[in-house]
């Protein structure tokens, strides 16, 4: 039955890393067409051209929506502060909308994203690829058949390396305005996997240092964050890109009433522990491997899951991994966290 589904066409905005990433990833899926990639510099139009033939590009949402070119989604894989303007744009010209970590900056944009999409009946997508690591949907899998029983303590550590090699002179990343903080462009995802897999959080405290970023970065490279879970239990999240050289870890770590687990690696990629009542680890799939940005790398290269997933749900053969309202969430626990500098 796929095979006979029209080939769902995407325009990509923004052409940087990741928005090359799904470019790549889209004109080689099956079930997928690129029409067009946007950026604001033109110096990158020849080298687009021999790397996708045929894909038209624009230097403009506004010049692309005027060619009248026909797409079914819109990607959006630029500087923080424009997810929202460009994603009520799509949805406003009939596209469903995938939006890079985070939807917005603010809980009230973020909330402009969802009444759109619920006004035009688009979909809104938010790339939170840590919920594809095998390790988080066993995670998300315990929770559901409630094997931890009462959840005690969460432990959540992200420590990785961001220096002058990735908070490039005169770039959008490390500015208040577009980037938002390092939890919204480092560390949302695992903030929406807290989300996804123990839900709201309150009673918040947190400290914030800026340790070797002084001159990198307009906001903290550190945080404290101490929570209580809504459904019982307390949590910690720390997170660092203070770290020398190379990343460290990200983490986290369950205490609960039927015993404990860890999820460790670099990336969230292994189960180091799990010591749970009456239960056996299953064997899980491979996590993918980083993404390599030259000299830093990220999070688990899941990309090729999400995009799987977009096409699936605009065929409607299955729904929406990250909808727009748990997009929402992130960015208002995230803004709640903040608040508190």
């Amino acid at each position: 039955m796929a095979d006979s589904l029209p080939a769902v066409r995407f325009a990509i905005c923004g052409v940087g890393h990741i928005g090359l990433r799904h470019a790549a990833l889209v004109a080689r899926h099956a079930g997928a067409q690129l029409v067009a990639l946007i950026d604001v510099r033109p110096e990158l139009a020849p080298e687009l051209a021999l790397a996708f033939p045929g894909v038209s590009f624009f230097l403009s949402l506004d010049e692309y929506f005027t060619a009248g070119l026909v797409a079914d989604v819109l990607t959006i894989a630029t500087p923080n502060d424009q997810h929202t303007s460009q994603a009520i744009a799509g949805l406003e010209h009939g596209l469903h909308v995938v939006i890079e970590k985070p939807i917005a900056l603010r809980t009230q944009d973020a909330e402009a994203v969802v009444r759109t999409a619920a006004q035009t009946g688009r979909l809104v997508f938010g790339v939170m690829q840590n919920r594809y690591s095998p390790p988080a949907a066993w995670l998300k899998q315990l929770m559901e058949e409630g094997r931890l029983g009462q959840v005690y303590l969460v432990q959540i550590n992200c420590f990785w390396n961001r220096d002058a090699r990735y908070y490039q002179p005169s770039a959008w990343k490390g500015t208040r305005q577009q980037d938002g903080g390092t939890l919204f462009t480092q560390f949302s995802h695992f903030v929406d996997l807290l989300y996804w897999v123990f839900g709201d959080i309150t009673n918040i405290s947190a400290r914030f240092r800026d340790f070797n970023h002084q001159n990198l970065t307009e906001f903290e490279d550190s945080g404290l964050v101490t929570f209580d879970l809504v459904s019982g239990g307390s949590g910690t999240l720390q997170y660092s890109t203070a770290v020398w050289d190379r990343n460290l870890e990200s983490s986290l770590t369950v205490i609960a009433e039927h015993g404990s687990l860890k999820i460790g690696g670099q990336y969230m990629d292994k189960v180091e522990y799990c010591y749970l009542r009456d239960y056996t680890l299953p064997p899980l799939p491979p996590t993918n491997p980083a993404n390599e940005y030259g000299s830093y790398q990220g999070s688990a290269a899941n990309h090729v899951h999400i995009i799987e997933n977009v096409i699936e749900t605009v065929q409607k053969r299955s729904s929406a991994t990250t909808n727009a309202l748990e997009g929402l969430k992130v960015v208002e626990i995230i803004e709640r966290i903040y608040k508190l500098k």
